[in-house]
């Protein structure tokens, strides 16, 4: 495997572009979802490839699909349901892709899962459903997530995650308030990592993601 491809991957309704960064010795698998395809949110989004960098410098090899209709990808945009079952998809592609590469211990490689904003809650929604399936996520990272009502007229009903998942958000988003994500996160016990003075799009405090994700690495 090239140290980086682009890959299509077969989905639910057609084509789905996956952006794959291998790693010499691999630990893992990151999974990163995209901001929302509507509003211009590629998967080469500096808040997703900042977060790509930090799980390869951790160790894993990293995928980073688009939306359908943005890119490469077939299909609509479905406001999360199908782009759920299109990251299941890629999920079960790299399983199968990866499945003689293992741990030191001899397991196969974690999944890691991560997104940013409208990704973060499809991010939620891909959690859910493999730990539903017995393949739960070894770790999931937040960005900016979109919970509540937010900017646009869209509302998100962001479901539940462990409480070691890493939320990261800005105290100046003024897309997604930081109130919105602390009323999500606070029936969950989960803490929330706040980085003063940042907006939505974490501009010149992208340096600080990967600082936080490295220091919570576990």
């Amino acid at each position: 495997m090239s140290r980086h491809e682009r890959i299509l991957v077969d989905g639910p309704d057609g084509k789905i572009e996956v952006f794959v960064e291998g790693h010499e010795n691999p630990q893992g698998i990151a999974l990163i979802a995209h901001p929302h395809p509507l509003f211009g949110g590629t998967a080469d989004n500096k808040v997703v490839t900042t977060l790509a960098r930090a799980f390869r410098e951790r160790g894993c090899i990293t995928l980073r699909p688009s939306f359908r209709g943005v890119g490469g990808s077939e299909g609509e945009h479905d406001h999360g349901d199908a782009e759920t079952d299109d990251v299941l998809a890629v999920h079960a592609w790299a399983r199968e892709r990866y499945a003689d590469v293992l741990t030191a211990s001899g397991a196969p490689l974690p999944v890691y899962l991560a997104g940013f904003s409208f990704g973060a809650y499809v991010t939620t929604r891909l959690a859910k459903r493999l730990a539903a399936a017995g393949d739960p996520a070894k770790w999931l990272v937040l960005v900016g997530t979109a919970a509540g009502f937010v900017e646009g007229a869209r509302s998100y009903e962001t479901a539940a995650v462990t409480a070691d998942t890493l939320v990261i958000h800005g105290s100046e988003d003024t897309t997604v308030r930081l109130d919105n994500v602390l009323a999500w996160a606070q029936p969950l016990e989960i803490p929330v990592v706040v980085i003063p003075g940042a907006d939505h799009f974490f501009h010149r405090r992208l340096h600080l993601i990967r600082d936080i994700i490295h220091r919570a690495w576990h």
